[in-house]
């Protein structure tokens, strides 16, 4: 929220674009602001109501458009006491391209909308209004805010900058709590009813509910002849991730898969913002995205309960000690560490692995004045032999591992717990 009310109060205010995958509490964020931070909140959903998107057929005019706003809202609309939220604008183009004339015709209006799919549901010939809105992105809820949820602020605002002697006394706790959010995730449906009743098979199901608006989303927004292979990538996932391969396989997509017949599918769920794309760099140099290579990569989802379901771990797992982190060989545990960092950072990262493929370290983070190596473990294990190979050659200011371990500061190499791996950017 601290976002959405410094947006209010800018200078630079424009309409606002909330982006991020379906479910993941854009429409609630809104309407909080709306609810918090103005008198009125003028709602609108195109996908409810699609008939209404005749509002914004024909030229631009202010009045003529803020009036009808008025009357399907049933709202008063006031300049700076009201919220004109737009919701699923996706579904109406022409709204989108209106907010450009929001911005430069009636800025005196406060405009936000919400948007699914964004990247890939966008109708051929839109326009979208470049340079004339302010975007935020939406993930599912971080640790720290499934920490809030759970009515743990003290803990969660400790996480921000941690101060680690403070911490020590609820590591098992925050262990404990990280265990919960590895089988939960952050998909707000699912961590409001988590927090409410404590049932495990309930937060399945609803995951598995939201997995299955994604595959209609896939029917519905996808080009036909792309359908299944999107599915097919969908679902190898957890496979792949369970198998530590270097790289995402084609192999397992089915017979003749290859690059050429499957990199459409995939570019379509990394900007639907279902998963997350992390390349190979075979050297930390900056920016890292210009020595990524594209032909190697390992996909991730954008959430690590989704992973569970998409895989069918039972929440038996819970309850078994340290059995969750080190299920499908720690894939979890690196799940969520991507996620986590590509929240943190601002960027999803890279891994780094050496020319003859004898050396990997799982995820290089790039930062304002240098690049990070990050090595994941699943246990309290802290032997590392790929970051000590990365470590010798490239001298790095700083290194990382992060694990079940208490935090452990050295000269240039830090034991991060890994319930504080969002903490990276803030490391000396």
């Amino acid at each position: 929220m601290v976002r959405l009310e410094a947006w209010k109060t800018s200078a630079r205010r424009k309409p606002l674009i909330l982006e991020g995958p379906r479910q993941t509490g854009k429409t609630w964020l809104l309407k909080e602001l709306g609810r918090t931070s103005y008198q009125e909140t003028a709602y609108l959903d195109f996908e409810e109501t699609p008939t209404l998107a005749a509002i914004f057929d024909g030229d631009f005019d202010a009045a003529r458009v803020v009036s009808q706003l008025q009357v399907a809202t049933n709202t008063p609309i006031r300049p700076g006491q009201t919220l004109i939220v737009l919701d699923e604008i996706q579904a109406c183009p022409k709204a989108l391209t209106a907010l450009k004339y929001f911005h430069e015709r009636a800025g005196e209006y406060h405009v936000a909308c919400a948007g699914s799919l964004l990247g890939v549901a966008w109708p051929e010939g839109a326009s979208f209004p470049v340079g004339q809105v302010n975007s935020i992105p939406v993930a599912p809820l971080s640790f720290a805010e499934f920490l809030q949820a759970g009515g743990q602020d003290s803990l969660a605002a400790a996480l921000d900058q941690p101060n680690w002697d403070w911490l020590a006394p609820f590591h098992d706790r925050l262990v404990t709590s990280l265990r919960e959010y590895l089988f939960v995730g952050g998909m707000p449906e699912v961590v409001t009813a988590f927090t409410a009743r404590r049932d495990y098979p309930e937060a399945r199901e609803i995951q598995r509910e939201i997995l299955r608006a994604y595959d209609h989303d896939f029917s519905k927004h996808a080009p036909p002849d792309q359908v299944p292979r999107i599915r097919a990538v969908w679902q190898s996932i957890p496979g792949q991730l369970a198998k530590q391969q270097r790289r995402f396989a084609y192999g397992p997509l089915g017979p003749g898969a290859r690059s050429r017949s499957h990199r459409s599918a995939i570019d379509w769920l990394v900007q639907a913002g279902v998963v997350l794309a992390v390349k190979r760099v075979s050297a930390p140099r900056r920016p890292l995205s210009g020595y990524a290579d594209p032909t190697a990569f390992k996909l991730y989802l954008a959430d690590v309960g989704l992973l569970g379901a998409l895989a069918g771990l039972g929440p038996g797992a819970v309850v078994e000690g340290d059995r969750l982190f080190t299920e499908f060989r720690g894939s979890l545990t690196e799940q969520y560490a991507a996620a986590a960092l590509a929240t943190a950072c601002g960027q999803t990262p890279c891994y780094w692995t050496n020319g003859g493929g004898t050396a990997e370290v799982d995820f290089v983070v790039e930062r304002e004045h240098d690049i990070v190596p990050v090595e994941v473990k699943a246990n309290r294990n802290l032997k590392s032999q790929s970051l000590r190979v990365y470590q010798d050659k490239y001298a790095p200011g700083l290194s990382v591992r992060a694990s079940l371990a208490p935090y452990r500061g050295q000269a240039t190499l830090v034991d991060l717990p890994l319930y504080a791996v969002s903490s990276l950017p803030t490391l000396r």
